[in-house]
């Protein structure tokens, strides 16, 4: 089995969402509202 990662502390996950809108490249948006679930718990 893998090991965890750290996640970083200085982003939450509603920033996380806010560079997701702002953003205009939807892979990279995708991976931002992925990464803001993570951030939520899910």
């Amino acid at each position: 089995m893998g090991t965890a990662l750290d996640i970083r502390r200085d982003y939450t996950a509603d920033d996380l969402r806010r560079l997701a809108r702002e953003c205009r490249d939807a892979d990279w948006s995708r991976r931002l509202l992925a990464l803001s679930v993570i951030y939520d718990g899910g």
